[in-house]
């Protein structure tokens, strides 16, 4: 047993951790095409008794071994979008730490709201345009549009940093409307990305002393595992698939959402 400057106790029986072993891996291989991986996997943590900042903190450590897992097969074959991932990661990190500091001072309710919302809209959005996020879709954006993607960018990566519930099922989105991209290289590039997100976040949460990093380790090498599986299984399912599967996952997440805040 240790604890942080505020006293709190990090133990977790063996059978906590049985839970949370399972839970963590089952929702990174999903996660790997929906995203959201915290909307399931903090609650569980809540719900176990761990403290919400610490549980925020802990899960954050393993998104991001969770995003390095599942980034490996993308790259080996190749679909990463290199053109905007630069200046989309340099605005994440930008974004991310904002949102860490910010993690103790304002209500996650209030972004849940918005979070959810915009889910909903980008659904709706996605399915008017139905060549969205194909590969018919069209990839030569204007100048307007480019900047508003890495708005939106900078903006999730403040909400990713903070919470990171729906940060990349949003972010997937925000990358096929604005940047062109198909779902396949969206759900790739935003992989990465989420790298430099979450793994940012978690160095903040460390130095504040809010991080768990023995139980976020353990979580984090079943997530590397998951993500792994999961962004295999992506590349297996195919553009005509992903699509549907992806646009299904938005619309679920969003609902789950609205329910919990009525």
């Amino acid at each position: 047993m240790w604890t942080t400057p505020t006293g709190y106790d990090y133990r977790v029986s063996p059978e906590k951790l049985s839970i949370l072993i399972g839970a963590f891996f089952l929702t990174s291989v999903v996660s790997a095409v929906t995203g959201s991986t915290s909307l399931i996997t903090v609650p569980v943590m809540i719900a176990l008794g761990i403290e919400p900042h610490v549980a925020i903190a802990t899960n954050m450590l393993a998104l991001t071994f969770m995003s390095a897992g599942a980034s490996l097969p993308f790259a080996q074959k190749g679909v990463i979008d290199r053109s905007h991932l630069p200046i989309s990661i340099l605005l994440t990190v930008v974004g991310s730490v904002v949102g860490a500091l910010l993690v103790l001072r304002v209500p996650i309710q209030a972004l849940r709201i918005i979070i959810a919302i915009s889910m909903i809209g980008v659904a709706a959005f996605s399915l008017k345009r139905r060549a969205a996020g194909t590969v018919e879709s069209d990839h030569h954006r204007t100048p307007v549009a480019a900047f508003t993607g890495y708005v939106l960018t900078l903006l999730l990566g403040i909400y990713g940093g903070f919470f990171s519930g729906g940060y990349v099922t949003m972010l997937t989105a925000a990358f096929v409307v604005f940047f062109g991209m198909t779902f396949l290289q969206a759900v790739a590039t935003t992989k990465v990305v989420n790298v430099s997100s979450s793994g940012v976040a978690t160095l903040i949460f460390l130095c504040r002393g809010v991080l768990d990093l023995k139980l976020g380790l353990i979580l984090g090498a079943v997530m590397f595992i998951g993500g792994l599986l999961g962004s295999r299984l992506v590349l297996r399912i195919g553009e005509t698939w992903l699509r549907p599967v992806f646009l299904l996952a938005v619309l679920i997440l969003a609902a789950k959402m609205v329910w919990s805040l009525i």
